[in-house]
């Protein structure tokens, strides 16, 4: 099978498109990547998305507009998947832009992800697999992180390795730094563990845009600049998010502009700019590396935008030391910038077997679940059209 993967994530700059054929042999599930493209949204479309998240209030017409707006982007990008493709898919995944993940005590009761995937269907003429996350918030999961699925599927060991999957053995991670950190453990003889640990970027690109006027902090040069600000950084550490146990999924529910501005006021003494980059990369490294060290990794091979912050990357190498091998996804094939497109590029595969895309170990959830919804091109699963009816009889 030909799929075509979409992914927008926390940081909603922009959508990353792949395509991938998939096959099988005995267990093993093989995926030959096509290509992948990262399509920007323009800033009118940013402040737009950034319009509707929380804190900030926004009514129906505003979600509806976006919803469509999102959708024609995502239908544009799909078509170019297609393209990725040699011309022809059978089916493209395009999970929509998340713009609300109610937690409540804990508690996941709902999620909200806009992108209209009839757009899509319309557009590229496949079936299209959106709103991945509700089918495990249903079986009272966290909907997130989904992307484990792919992670324990990518760490796992040969038939020929030894119990930790490489020489020495040991305890494999997935890290994912996106807007949020998302760490995937794959221990010998234990079940898969994910989470989302916190921001990864969702801080430094609020920071960014109230202090620099930019995106991000590009390369993170205005971090290298700064210093560490121990009181701020306690703040950001003293948040009761971090010290929950998992399954545990979070956002910029939480971790938004405002959420920064009251630990700013709550110092009570001015911190220069740079060194609030600072405090917040070393705030993302700290606890990426806590959380690491809890579970004895031993290699962590990670991915997303956060690989490109040299910065952020040499905080962490620093804080690993000897105790886990650092890399990216790019050294097992899987580029690091694409690495979630194609892990729904996978989920597709998935539900399209009536398989399980979500992992109980991981979200917390009662069963395992199929995800997704299907929006069909015409006939669904092939089933050969019939002649429309021209009337109903009802029978008593």
């Amino acid at each position: 099978m030909k799929i075509v993967g979409l992914m927008s994530g926390t940081s909603y700059d922009g959508v990353d498109v792949v395509a991938a054929e998939f096959g099988t042999a005995g267990d093993t599930l093989r995926m030959r990547p096509l290509g992948h493209r990262e399509c920007g949204y323009d800033a009118e479309l940013r402040e737009r998305i950034g319009a509707v998240l929380p804190p900030r209030p926004t009514t129906v017409e505003a979600v509806c507009r976006l919803d469509n707006a999102l959708g024609a982007v995502f239908a544009d990008a799909a078509a170019l998947g297609v393209e990725l493709a040699g011309g022809r898919a059978d089916l493209v995944v395009s999970p929509g832009q998340t713009v609300f993940h109610w937690v409540d005590g804990g508690t996941v009761h709902g999620t909200l992800q806009l992108g209209a995937p009839a757009r899509v269907a319309a557009r590229v003429g496949v079936p299209v697999l959106s709103d991945l996350r509700s089918a495990d918030v249903a079986a009272g999961g966290q909907g997130a992180p989904l992307v484990p699925a792919f992670d324990a599927l990518l760490l796992a060991p040969a038939a020929d390795a030894d119990p930790g999957g490489r020489p020495g053995g040991g305890v494999r991670a997935a890290l994912n730094l996106g807007g949020i950190a998302n760490l995937t453990v794959v221990a010998p003889d234990a079940p898969v563990l994910g989470y989302d640990v916190g921001p990864a970027n969702a801080l430094l690109d609020a920071a960014a845009r109230r202090f620099l006027d930019r995106p991000c902090d590009v390369d993170g040069a205005r971090a290298a600049a700064g210093r560490v600000h121990p009181g701020l950084l306690a703040l950001l550490l003293a948040e009761p998010y971090y010290a929950a146990a998992p399954p545990k999924s979070t956002g910029k529910e939480l971790f938004h502009a405002g959420y920064l501005d009251d630990r700013l006021a709550a110092l009570g003494e001015p911190v220069a700019r740079d060194d609030v980059f600072a405090t917040l990369t070393e705030l993302t490294a700290r606890t990426v590396a806590d959380a690491c060290a809890r579970h004895l990794v031993t290699e962590l091979v990670a991915a997303g935008g956060g690989v490109r912050n040299p910065t952020l990357w040499g905080r962490l190498a620093a804080l690993g030391g000897d105790r886990w091998t650092l890399r990216t996804t790019d050294e097992l094939g899987v580029p690091a910038q694409a690495r979630e497109a194609y892990a729904f590029a996978l989920l597709g595969w998935l539900s399209w077997h009536g398989l399980p895309g979500a992992l109980p170990s991981v979200t917390g959830a009662r069963r395992a679940a199929v995800l997704g919804s299907w929006t069909p091109s015409g006939p669904p699963y092939g089933v050969a059209p019939s002649r429309p009816p021209r009337r109903l009889v009802v029978l008593r």
